[in-house]
Formats: C-alpha cells, structure tokens, sequence
C-alpha cells in the first residue's frame, strides 16, 4: 500500500469505479475539492476495465459494457474524456442448433416459428393466442409467460435464467427478466438508444482521462476498512461498494451473483457472426463474446471471452427476489441516517439495483450536486 499524502481530503471516495471517478472530477473542477480514492483492485475503472492482452487486443477483463445514453447531455459530459466508436451491439441466441437475433424481435419470431408475418400486428395477434394469462404477474416465468408464451420462455428464457442466477425464474423479481425488451420490428442491435458507442482507446482510459488531476489521489490495492480510520474527510465519505460489507452484515447477507472469465484467442479474423451470442440451453457458460467487433481492431487474431455463473466471488448482479428486497430494505434505513453524517451511498452495489453505464454516470452526477448544494 503506498503511503498516503493527504490525510484530510475534502472527499474520501471508496471505489475507482464510475461513481468514484465521477463524483472525483467533478469535485476537483467545479469546486477545487480534493479527492482520495480508495481502490481495492489494482486497477480503476471498476468492473469496466480492459486492457491489452498479449496479441495486442483489446479485452473486457470482467465481461462486455456496451454503452449507450438515453440523455445527451450525460453523453456530453463523458465525451470530454474520449473520443468514440459506434456501437452497433448484436447479439443471437442460440438455440436448438440456430443463431436467433436478441432481443426478440420479428425475425427471431418468424425463424423461430417458421413463418412469416406481414405486419407487426399480424405478429402480436399471433403471440396474443400464445400468452397465457395471469390474474397477477409475481415473478420472472409469469411475466414472459403472460408476454410471449411457453415456446419462447422455454427454449429462450428458462435455462438461461436459472444458469445466471442458479434460482429458478419463478423465484426471481419480474425486474429481472423485465429488462429485455420485446420488439415487434427488425431492428438488430441489442439496445435501441440512438447514441451506443464505445470509448476509441476504452474505459480505462477513459477514466484515466477523468481523473488526471492534482486534486484527485487514487491509491490501488488498499481495501478501505484498513484505512478508515486513518482518514479524516473534511466534507463527506462516498461509498460504492457493498452494503451489507460496510455495515459488517448487522442483517445478514445480501446474496450476489459473480463470474468467472476465461479468454481463448484464435488465429482468425474474426470466430463468431456477432459481438456477443448466447446459450441459454447448451454448454456450461452463458456467453461468449468477441468484443473485437465492437473495437474494430486491426488484427490476424482474435479474443473470445466465455462468462460462467457462480454464487461466490466478487459482486456482480443483485438478486432480485423477496428476500434480498426485503433484506436491503433494512440497510437502507442505515444508509439513509448516515446521510446526516456526511457518508453517501451511490453505484450498483451500493444501491443493490442494476444500472446502465449512463444510470450510473447520471447518479454520480447528481450526487455531486447534492454534495455542491449542501456544502456551498
């Protein structure tokens, strides 16, 4: 652990990840507020990071972040640390032998069910003979059941559920699945926002970028619980990591699922049709993905990264079903009286919900604008 130069930052911020970085650069040019960020990895960045592996390719070191922005002026913002690519994101499915696009949308419907529809609506009145009712939608199965249909949550859904989160869709939040749009058109790309890009040289640098600045001191491979008593923040501690961590489990643990990654690189300009494709029913891992689609690195080679699921190891997804709902409700009591002692809560594991990459950006901002407000 380096030795620490300002003991009495303005901000101690917990985490180098968006939030951190964020709530940092923000400090440091609109009020000259001095930051120290604590990291426990050795990198910043946070689940974001990529690097260059040893074929001189880009790699997503903790799985693909497709970015996109649904406001522009989060989108402004960011722009002043990066140039950008476009995004255009694909992904397929695959099943019973066949790649079908994702998120379902006219042609997954018409290869899959071997027919052609000549309008949109054609297409909803034949899901609407699919759909089987609910009086009320209480979790994951009843909501794709009740929108597509047992085919479609079968071959598509279920398997690929129960492989991500190790929980049986019907033991899931409707939240879970309820992200994934259902479209009735041809629109390819995984997301529909208009602005999907990706950062010209990647997110580490990226938040390099953010973060080059005198005021801010990030210091690598230091967990906070060995320095929080050493550092004494003259206006306010910002936390982004677990909270049942931080509040030594006081009511229990809040249950997260992980990954573990492995990369495999070919002689091959590219190995698959598309960035990512998906295995709800066959092999052990969920996804592979060829993020070189995206980067449009000039290479012989390429890099295939292979995601798979466990219950144990660094926080990744909440899971969202009754129990740890009802759990987190219990910390956010704590999280919200430490308010008035100037320590502040922001992130996706902090808040215990999944964010976009742009969700996240926009809350770190308006978490600076709290802190602006209240300490003016």
């Amino acid at each position: 652990m380096k030795k620490i130069k300002n003991k009495n930052p303005d901000l101690l911020i917990v985490g180098a990840g968006p939030v951190g970085c964020v709530v940092a650069e923000r400090a440091a040019k609109v009020k000259k507020w001095s930051s120290l960020i604590v990291e426990k990895r050795h990198h910043i960045a946070g689940n974001c990071y990529d690097e260059i592996n040893k074929k001189g390719l880009r790699i997503h070191k903790y799985g693909p972040h497709y970015m996109r922005f649904k406001k522009k002026k989060i989108f402004n913002y960011v722009s002043q640390f990066t140039k950008w690519i476009k995004g255009n994101y694909i992904v397929k499915s695959y099943v019973n032998g066949q790649l079908y696009p994702i998120p379902i949308n006219l042609n997954t419907l018409e290869k899959f069910f071997n027919r052609r529809f000549k309008n949109k609506n054609e297409a909803k009145n034949f899901i609407d003979t699919l759909k089987i009712k609910k009086k009320k939608i209480k979790n994951s199965e009843d909501f794709i059941l009740s929108k597509l249909g047992k085919e479609i949550y079968e071959n598509f859904y279920k398997n690929y559920t129960i492989k991500q989160w190790g929980i049986h869709p019907r033991k899931l939040n409707k939240s879970v699945v309820g992200r994934l749009p259902i479209r009735f058109n041809r629109d390819p790309f995984y997301v529909n926002q208009k602005l999907k890009v990706m950062p010209k040289k990647g997110y580490t640098k990226l938040f390099e970028n953010m973060t080059k600045n005198d005021k801010i001191e990030i210091l690598f491979k230091t967990p906070y619980e060995k320095i929080k008593n050493n550092i004494t923040p003259n206006i306010a501690t910002i936390y982004t990591g677990p909270p049942d961590i931080f509040f030594n489990f006081k009511y229990g643990k809040l249950d997260w699922r992980s990954l573990d990654f492995k990369f495999k690189t070919f002689k091959k300009d590219k190995v698959q049709e598309c960035v990512q494709i998906n295995f709800p029913n066959d092999q052990k891992f969920t996804r592979k993905v060829e993020i070189k689609h995206v980067t449009k690195q000039k290479s012989k080679f390429s890099t295939i990264s292979y995601e798979f699921p466990k219950s144990k190891g660094d926080p990744y997804y909440p899971i969202n079903n009754k129990k740890n709902v009802n759990l987190f409700k219990k910390y956010k009591k704590l999280i919200k009286k430490l308010e008035k002692k100037n320590i502040y809560f922001e992130g996706r594991l902090a808040s215990y919900r999944y964010l976009n990459m742009d969700e996240v950006i926009e809350a770190a901002l308006n978490l600076f604008k709290k802190l602006k407000n209240k300490h003016s």
